[in-house]
């Protein structure tokens, strides 16, 4: 198959970019296209052999040069330590695709509090962890770095089957919102 992208070849040339939820689906694609805009790539979830395996497949792909550290979105010493590893890596961080997730499809009267707890914290606390910790360290270090946070139509509309992905989608809405009205002084 083939496509012609969106942006210019090049245009993300020597840009360190992480990808949480890196290792699959739209995370791994994300970070495919990256690659071949010239960025380098850190990838982190909890797998560390689907991570090795992106890791391979996509540098083989691509030509171009991808990290993979893995860690839990939820765990805030896991998320420094995948900031730690990539500035040790690359040098420097300039954007972070929080697009972690989890999700049950199952009637709502049918879900456990743990099932409800287990997608905020991976969906919601994950992009917060993530968010608060990275944009620190543009702050502290005066980088105008780019953050883009997924979302879906539930954020707005909620949906039925989903509704601890439907609230924590519209929490990183609102988290990502909150954040730039803030952050917008400092340039990121």
């Amino acid at each position: 198959m083939s496509y012609e992208g969106m942006l210019k070849e090049g245009s993300l040339k020597d840009k360190v970019i992480i990808v949480t939820g890196g290792g699959t689906g739209l995370g791994k694609s994300m970070s495919k296209y990256f690659l071949e805009l010239g960025a380098k790539v850190v990838i982190t979830s909890r797998k560390e052999e689907i991570l090795k395996k992106t890791k391979e497949e996509l540098e083989e792909l691509t030509g171009g040069s991808l990290h993979y550290v893995p860690g839990d979105v939820r765990n805030v010493e896991d998320v420094t330590t995948t900031i730690d590893s990539t500035i040790s890596k690359f040098g420097r961080i300039d954007a972070l695709l929080n697009n972690a997730a989890g999700n049950f499809i199952s009637p709502t009267e049918n879900l456990s509090t743990k099932a409800f707890d287990t997608v905020v914290d991976i969906v919601l606390k994950g992009t917060y962890n993530y968010s608060l910790e990275i944009g620190k360290y543009w702050i502290e270090n005066n980088i105008k770095g780019t953050m883009l946070n997924i979302v879906t139509t539930y954020s707005y509309t909620g949906s039925a089957y989903v509704v601890p992905y439907a609230c924590a989608k519209a929490g990183v809405l609102t988290l990502t919102k909150s954040i730039a009205a803030e952050w917008v002084k400092y340039g990121i």
